[in-house]
């Protein structure tokens, strides 16, 4: 299992802050427990940081605020999906996690599937839908049971299963209350881990694979970010290799859309032959007290506060401007 060192990282070359939080999209909610999360640890590292809403104010006041870097601790849209990306690189302030192009691909399932796919990763066979007949027709071809995905939407909304026929339309009309987009996507038996990473490019490292046990095997939106009956158990209890095996496929879908900072995927182990297969990659992993990053940190070594230090330091913009010299992993 690898161990993440710390890093000394001087406060005051980070300058000043803004923690990103809150939002427009439908994860406002969660964004807004993350970015408490993170401010509090960056101030109490001696962080001259703040909090930020661009739902309630516009993204120029961080000018007047001088504000020399953004920790993005938005969930969603205009959050991880390229949009405050571009902003940021516009008026030239350092921002954490993938860049423009990379976040625009992660958030929309059907290119990063495709993406991956073309790469050789595995991932579950899917067909995008625009109707309810589509929906029956991807059911028949891919068989059931079949999970419907908003194809733009994290956080396990839009988000539903059809064991059955008649289950399809109801399934179908869930995902397509969050997006016109759905992904019809082929359901994997088996175990679910999730993988955090931190860095770039080869230098990119893989954190301890966390097994999620949900109550009756349903990870909604209710066990995730709320209930205290989901199982997070990391160290994973794998076999090493099947671990190390994991990480690898991880690393390459990270490194395929070309991610930095920080991220972290979600894989199904498929239960007949342990195949792993990716469902997704979320470039702004949530940062609750329910969050599985710091967990998974935590165990290689890296506790919240230095976690979210680590994060910060390594904020940069597209042009590789920003990044303090040795925050990398």
């Amino acid at each position: 299992m690898n161990r993440i060192e710390s890093t000394t990282i001087d406060p005051r070359a980070l300058g000043r802050v803004a923690v990103l939080m809150g939002g427009s999209s439908s994860e406002r909610e969660v964004s807004l427990m993350s970015g408490k999360g993170v401010l509090a640890a960056l101030q109490a590292r001696g962080v001259d940081a703040i909090a930020f809403d661009p739902a309630e104010r516009a993204l120029c006041e961080l000018c007047a605020l001088a504000v020399q870097r953004v920790f993005i601790a938005l969930h969603g849209r205009h959050g991880e999906d390229g949009t405050v990306q571009g902003a940021l690189e516009l008026l030239g302030i350092p921002y954490t996690g993938p860049g423009v192009m990379a976040s625009a691909l992660a958030i929309d399932k059907h290119m990063t599937k495709r993406l991956w796919q073309c790469e050789g990763l595995s991932t579950p066979a899917w067909r995008m839908v625009a109707s309810p007949a589509q929906a029956h027709a991807a059911a028949h071809e891919l068989g059931l049971p079949l999970m419907f995905k908003a194809s733009h939407e994290g956080s396990t909304l839009g988000l539903a299963r059809a064991d059955t026929a008649q289950q399809v339309d109801a399934a179908y009309a869930e995902a397509a209350r969050f997006d016109a987009a759905v992904l019809a996507e082929q359901f994997i038996a088996g175990d679910e881990v999730t993988c955090g990473v931190l860095g770039e490019g080869a230098g990119a490292v893989a954190l301890p694979l966390i097994h999620i046990v949900a109550p009756g095997g349903n990870y909604d939106f209710e066990h995730k970010y709320f209930s205290d009956e989901t199982q997070y158990i990391c160290p994973s209890g794998l076999p090493p290799a099947e671990e190390q095996a994991i990480a690898e496929l991880v690393l390459a879908s990270y490194r395929t859309l070309g991610c930095r900072g920080w991220g972290r995927a979600d894989i199904m182990i498929r239960a007949t032959d342990r195949k792993p297969f990716l469902l997704e990659l979320n470039t702004s992993p949530g940062m609750t007290g329910h969050s599985l990053v710091p967990l998974a940190a935590r165990v290689a070594g890296l506790n919240y506060e230095d976690l979210c230090l680590r994060i910060l330091a390594d904020a940069r913009l597209d042009s590789g401007t920003g990044a303090v010299p040795g925050a990398r992993p």
